[in-house]
């Protein structure tokens, strides 16, 4: 029997995972998410599918991230008929974060449509619907924890609680062969332990491949407890309150928004912040909070901690936007939560616009950002940024706080990957470069010999067999080897015009001015210094 496993996403980067596991009786994707950060990397949303949708015989998803369950409406859009196996709380997040997913892309699709009818540029069309979001639900096939699946001929697969967010698994696929069964197991995104929110990530032991997430896969983090991440929490929000200003959280709207929310609430009714109207505006975090309401029991603290989330005075709803537009109107002390998380998407924009020139506003990262997002680049410290195509100082406070990550640190990856003792090899995805060589140099440390830790570039394929992984190559380059990791021309693009526009402004008088645009156009009307590749059919633009 042959055993092939190709990166189809979340290769060199942190999101798109997506990878095809081939045998002689079928073909199976683990996870199908969509491209977030800059926006060529995005750009692979729109093309073709380097695979064929239709002979895929099912999906075995690990969780309910748009970076991992994303695309699944376009799948089935490509011809997939098979079922996607997941847990119940994935299949019923999937349902609100697809929809969102989709409404988004409607929203800016017809935004982008009414400035190409301006332009004279043809109109462009949404990767999916909502509609074609809700039919997609009806291919979920519900798996529970520790129960084995027959999810093809010859192949079974079990899920094992991944400690991410709610409904997060690590799948272990067992493939019949001739000489035993193949076992690998996808870790899918591990949630760092110790938390009341989440239980432990757990897995099966001795597997042949291990195929690991990586995204702080070079860092430490402090190990905190409950009580001491809520302290950590309690000083920024008694620093904002000094400022004299609001304070903005961009967060994921589904883990993320529940836990910051049950802390805030839990600060401020213990009178270790000061009280504040805190404003939840994100229709999908307000869906995913009632799930979390319904569903958020730990089995391992044996309590609900998100129970108590609808029964604030001081929480406010946004359902609509006409709500989320009247905070415009607000002066002094509050807090908003707004997504998306890494600032590129959804209300948060909005709210950033109108913030981040006001110095005593602080905007409070909470999580990853991932590289050419903006937020990304208010964390390494820009003084002026681009939104929607407006020009803004950054006068803010803005403060990060990774405490609140759902991802294991370095150190943890390493003992859950030792103890799931792989024998045969390691694939490491889903991390950016500096994460996948440090957590590399960090398992190879910890006893993993080097030479059977690899990291996949993007549509790379392996053929697996029991003395190791052999490279197979890849199809047509969909992407630089380096473009998904690093800033792109756009963010380049956006740096430029801020630069040029703080010369002009600068400039002592009206001739200066002219001169500077004179050289710049002279710079402009020479040869291009190379041909460019035509742009894809669609780029949703976000600025």
């Amino acid at each position: 029997m042959t055993l092939k496993l190709t990166f189809h996403g979340a290769a060199g980067c942190v999101t798109g995972f997506c990878a095809l596991l081939e045998t002689d009786r079928a073909r199976l994707l683990i996870d199908c998410g969509m491209f977030q950060g800059s926006k060529t990397l995005k750009a692979l949303n729109y093309g073709d599918f380097p695979f064929g949708a239709g002979s895929i015989d099912a999906v075995l998803l690990t969780h309910a991230h748009i970076d991992h369950s994303g695309l699944l409406p376009k799948l089935m859009k490509a011809g997939f008929q098979g079922p996607i196996h997941a847990t119940t709380a994935t299949r019923e997040l999937c349902e609100i974060m697809l929809a969102d997913s989709a409404s988004i892309q409607e929203s800016e699709v017809r935004h982008l449509n009414h400035r190409n009818q301006r332009r004279g540029r043809a109109e462009v069309k949404p990767i999916y619907t909502v509609r074609d979001a809700a039919r997609c639900l009806d291919q979920f096939s519900k798996v529970k924890l520790g129960e084995p699946v027959a999810v093809a001929p010859g192949v079974t697969a079990i899920y094992w609680e991944a400690g991410h967010i709610l409904g997060s698994a690590s799948i272990e696929v067992q493939v019949e062969s001739e000489g035993g069964v193949e076992t690998l197991l996808f870790s899918g995104d591990l949630g760092p332990g110790g938390r009341e929110y989440a239980p432990d990530p757990q897995g099966p032991e001795g597997v042949d491949y291990l195929i690991l997430e990586s995204t702080y896969g070079d860092r430490e983090r402090i190990d905190l407890g409950s009580e001491a991440r809520r302290t950590l929490l309690a000083k920024e929000l008694n620093e904002a309150h000094a400022a004299g200003g609001p304070l903005l959280i961009p967060a994921f709207a589904v883990e993320r928004s529940q836990e910051l929310l049950a802390d805030l609430l839990t600060l401020m009714e213990e009178q270790r912040a000061p009280p504040a109207d805190i404003f939840l505006d994100s229709p999908l975090a307000i869906e995913a909070t009632e799930i979390f309401r319904r569903r958020g029991w730990n089995r391992a603290t044996g309590s609900n901690p998100f129970e108590h989330l609808s029964n604030s005075g001081r929480l406010k709803f946004l359902r609509e936007a006409g709500e989320s537009d009247r905070l415009e109107t607000l002066s002094g002390w509050h807090v908003i939560l707004a997504a998306s998380g890494m600032c590129d998407a959804g209300r948060v924009r909005k709210h950033l616009k109108r913030l981040l020139w006001r110095r005593q506003a602080t905007v409070l990262l909470s999580g990853y950002q991932a590289v050419g997002t903006l937020g990304r680049i208010l964390q390494e410290g820009a003084e002026r940024v681009s939104i929607q195509g407006e020009d803004i100082q950054v006068h803010a406070r803005i403060r990060s706080l990774e405490v609140y990550s759902g991802h294991a640190d370095a150190p943890r990856l390493v003992a859950w990957a030792k103890q799931r003792a792989p024998r045969t090899g390691v694939f490491l995805a889903h991390g950016e470069p500096a994460s996948l060589e440090g957590l590399k140099s960090r398992l190879a440390t910890a006893g993993l010999p080097v030479d059977r830790i690899q990291i996949p570039t993007m549509d790379e394929g392996f053929v697996l067999s029991r003395a190791g992984a052999t490279p197979r190559g890849r199809g047509a380059r969909r992407i630089a080897p380096d473009a998904a990791a690093r800033a792109d021309w756009h963010n380049a693009r956006a740096q430029l015009l801020m630069e040029l526009n703080q010369r002009l402004e600068a400039a002592p008088d009206d001739k200066a001015r002219e001169q500077l645009i004179t050289q710049l156009a002279a710079a402009l009307s020479g040869p291009p210094a190379a041909a460019a590749k035509p742009a894809p059919a669609l780029t949703v633009e976000n600025g």
